[in-house]
């Protein structure tokens, strides 16, 4: 009886046995030398991981040189093996798929076919690369003839891919069975990978890239030869976007964008229509164009059941009215509908409008890797400078071997009669060729040539031949060796051979691109002017041109900044951009998000805006710190920036700036607070700044920002000053990262100075600190502290409405135990509600100084402040 072989896989908890055990007649003996532990976790990692690298290099991918799959490629380099070129008859598309099948592509035939089918639809592909003959599907999704009905042959186009291909330019490598070489990249000329796009599904992965404008692409590549520094958006200027075979609109430019600079992006595409008006009166849409990979019968059909199911309104009869000519669906309307509204009705609910994914997906050495627009056109000038470079020195080899015979027989030919007499007085022809090697020291290729050399050679006309070609070799020779050495000259060939290229297959874009509505953004439409925005006690808001406000000389009484109403009076006054944003942080410690030119604009003098009415800030928390950000997009400035925040209690905090970078309308926690203490100050700093921390009673203290280490956004922070008595409290901090910023204080009742940094020695965090302003009754308490260059202007506004803006530069530098000067002069029972600098981007010439009674009446000239005011 024959033994009967069984495998078996034994599980158990850690393991898969295999063993292979023998059956015979008697028993079943284990062939234990056979069973091999094997962990099932490692087993299927392997297992998987084999397979899905087999899908996403040999099936699913393109390859960023030739923008090919492997099954296209073998498609076109078995098209050219069959010889069914541009110019000779077309062949039936089994005996192509046949040959792909046996020869480069072990897998289904219709795999191939389906390929095969792709690369002849013009709505498929931008520029198609097989001429088909016979029905090859149509754009209402209708399927192909079998294989056995159509024909093919290979486009133009196609051709200028595989140029070259047997001239040594690329790698070749076994089929499936080792017997014959296939390439593994075309030599192409055409940036395919642009031009045509990919699309395809791997493991884990997909490429989905959209078809482009050959004349574009080549100016784009054109112009990174030129200049290998060049942005994207310089590139954006030859090539413009997306160029469909079905033409089409593209709607909104920010998908494009983001497509181009990062290789992801969100296209929204529509088709072309038009409103017509009919002999009846009646109108009707008329759609010419419809978005690329849109089934245009599905789409019809579609749209008429939201007609029947009342979705869509106001279309009475739609019709298809397409035929070879191109694409016509008529959408005819209602007597009483309003044609405009239909068609915004069709592009939202219909495929008429529909998006385009990018995801530009490409292997790269092997490696599957996300492209950008620049890294794509790299990819294609990197692969087409090694194809010149092979194609130079594979004919170079081959000029150089022709001339190395022409050289023997112009040898010969010198020696004529001699060669001859050698040659007949020989017996055998390897005698001849002994003979001709020994006699005139010629190579045995070159004996070899001559003795196959025919008579008619010898005739005077053959001979002035064989010299001027000699003559032309050495030339050619030359030239090919001056490519191989200079880099300019093989990328003006490159840059020639693009340009031949766009003469022949170039044409005018397709698809139109229109910008949406979210492409105009409100930024588009203010001027990035210099605002002053200033938010009152009782949260009012407005932002009023820097210009508003005019320079007055120190002491002056300032000038109306806003009416004043049930005693609110501003607090805070930011100058900022038009288009910076805005984090406002309240006194609980939330965090709001806010453009500058969203805050309404108002006068001088008006009250402002609800601020609760433009964020959703709580009724019950205020608004206590802010912090201006030119940019909330930029990873590496988010990384290294921080914001430090301090409390009245004198907590202080740093978080980085990343953690505040991503705006939601309900505010986010910015910091925790604790009972009985509120939030009164944010900084944006470097890391390296030195902070200075102020407290009513006139002390302040320095320490190092590196001192407090960077924390979440929910912590409490840590100890920045002790305060003097429970009933002293911070009044500011500021953040120094500059040795010509000065410290500027103010108090209460206007009186205010410019102390040196370096006058507050660096201590501890948590310490009390040292004196830097002298408090007294005339002074009143600290409510401010500010860092100041000589480049700055302050503007102060009191609990009254009145707002002064001077010069710093006019305030000289004090010591740290002194009152100061008076910066504005007050009314009795006034006090000074806010201060802020603003920074000057020119010198201006000082004004004459002046000032405005209250009510805003009349304007007197000012003289200059008292003496007694100065320094005591």
């Amino acid at each position: 009886m024959c033994a009967k072989k069984n495998v078996h896989i034994k599980f158990d908890r850690n393991h898969i046995n295999m063993a292979e055990e023998t059956e015979n007649e008697n028993n079943l003996v284990p062939a234990n030398d056979r069973i091999i532990p094997i962990n099932i976790e490692d087993q299927m990692k392997s297992a998987y991981i084999d397979y899905s690298m087999s899908v996403i290099v040999s099936r699913a991918l393109p390859d960023a040189r030739d923008g090919m799959k492997p099954v296209h490629r073998r498609v076109l380099y078995g098209m050219l093996d069959l010889g069914v070129t541009s110019n000779k008859p077309y062949k039936k598309s089994a005996r192509i798929v046949g040959d792909v099948l046996g020869k480069y592509h072990p897998h289904g035939d219709s795999s191939v076919y389906d390929a095969m089918v792709r690369l002849a639809q013009d709505w498929s592909m931008r520029y198609p690369l097989v001429d088909g003959q016979g029905n090859y599907g149509s754009v209402d999704g209708d399927p192909p003839a079998a294989m056995r009905y159509t024909e093919a042959r290979l486009k133009k186009i196609a051709e200028e891919m595989l140029s070259d291909i047997n001239k040594d330019t690329v790698d070749f490598q076994l089929n499936f069975d080792d017997s014959l070489q296939e390439p593994s990249v075309l030599p192409t000329r055409i940036p395919n990978l642009l031009v045509n796009g990919a699309s395809g599904i791997a493991v884990g992965m997909a490429t989905n890239m959209a078809p482009h404008n050959l004349s574009e692409v080549v100016d784009g590549t054109i112009a990174y030869i030129d200049n290998r520094d060049i942005e994207i958006p310089e590139l954006m200027q030859y090539i413009k976007g997306p160029d469909f075979p079905t033409g089409g609109i593209i709607y909104g430019y920010n998908g494009v964008k983001d497509a181009f600079e990062t290789g992801r992006g969100r296209i929204v595409m529509r088709g072309k229509a038009e409103i017509e008006t009919l002999k009846n009166g009646r109108e009707c849409i008329i759609v010419t164009e419809i978005p690329y990979q849109v089934n245009k019968a599905n789409m019809i059909e579609r749209t008429a059941e939201l007609v029947n199911e009342k979705k869509i309104e106001g279309i009475s009869t739609i019709r298809d009215e397409s035929d070879r000519e191109g694409f016509r669906i008529v959408y005819e309307i209602k007597r009483e509908a309003n044609a405009n509204v239909v068609l915004n009705n069709l592009y939202k609910y219909t495929a008429l409008q529909t998006s385009f994914s990018v995801n530009n997906i490409a292997l790269v050495k092997g490696r599957p890797m996300l492209l950008n627009l620049k890294d794509m056109i790299h990819e294609f000038v990197e692969h087409r400078h090694e194809v010149v470079i092979r194609r130079t020195k594979f004919e170079l080899s081959e000029a150089e071997k022709r001339a190395h015979i022409l050289e023997g027989y112009l040898i010969a030919l010198d020696h004529l009669d001699e060669v001859i007499r050698l040659i007949r007085n020989s017996a055998t022809p390897e005698d001849a060729r002994t003979g001709l090697m020994e006699k005139f020291g010629l190579t045995d290729i070159q004996a070899r040539a001559i003795l196959d050399m025919t008579l008619r050679r010898l005739t005077g006309l053959e001979r002035d031949k064989i010299k001027e070609e000699y003559a032309e070799l050495m030339k050619t020779i030359e030239y090919l060796k001056e490519v191989l050495a200079d880099e300019g000259l093989r990328m003006k060939i490159i840059k020639d051979e693009l340009i031949e290229v766009k003469e022949k297959y170039g044409d005018e874009r397709r698809s139109l691109i229109v910008h949406s509505a979210e492409d105009m953004r409100m930024e588009d439409f203010i001027d990035d002017e210099e605002i002053v925005i200033t938010i009152s006690h009782n949260s009012y808001v407005k932002r009023t041109p820097l210009t508003e406000y005019r320079r007055q000389g120190r002491g002056g009484k300032g000038a109306i900044g806003s009416s004043t109403r049930d005693e609110d009076f501003t607090e805070h006054i930011i100058t900022a951009s038009a288009h910076n944003y805005l984090l406002l942080f309240t006194d609980q410690g939330h965090c709001f998000w806010l453009r500058a030119f969203e805050i309404p604009e108002g006068s001088r003098t008006s009250r402002g805006r609800a601020l609760q009415n433009i964020i959703n800030v709580p009724k019950e928390e205020k608004i206590k710190a802010f912090i201006k950000v030119a940019n909330l997009k930029d990873q590496d400035y988010l990384e290294n920036n921080f914001i430090i925040m301090c409390t009245k209690k004198g907590t202080i905090k740093k978080t980085s700036l990343e953690a505040y970078s991503r705006p939601r309308a309900n505010g986010i926690n910015a910091i925790n607070i604790n009972d009985g203490d509120e939030l009164l100050e944010a900084c944006l700093t470097t890391g390296t700044s030195e902070i200075v921390m102020a407290l009513r009673s006139g002390r302040a203290i320095r320490f190092n920002e590196s001192t407090v280490r960077p924390m979440g956004r929910t912590a409490t922070g840590v100890r920045g000053i002790s305060l003097a008595s429970d009933s002293d409290e911070v009044v500011g901090m500021i953040a120094v990262d500059s040795p010509e910023t000065t410290v500027l204080v103010v108090s209460e009742r206007g009186y205010g100075k410019r102390t040196d940094i370096e006058d507050y020695r660096v201590t501890n965090r948590g310490g009390k600190g040292v004196k830097t302003i002298n408090v007294t009754e005339k002074t009143g308490e600290l409510v401010a502290i500010k860092g100041v260059t000589d480049n700055d202007d302050l503007m102060i506004i009191n609990k009254s409405g009145i707002v002064i803006r001077i010069g710093v530069d006019t305030l000289r530098v004090m010591g740290r135990a002194t009152q100061g000067v008076r910066l504005i002069t007050l009314n009795d029972n006034d006090e000074i509600a806010s201060i802020t600098k603003v920074e000057r981007e020119e010198e201006e010439a000082e004004e004459a100084a002046s000032n405005i009674d209250i009510d805003g009446e009349n304007e007197v000239s000012n003289n200059a402040s008292e003496a007694k005011d100065d320094e005591e």
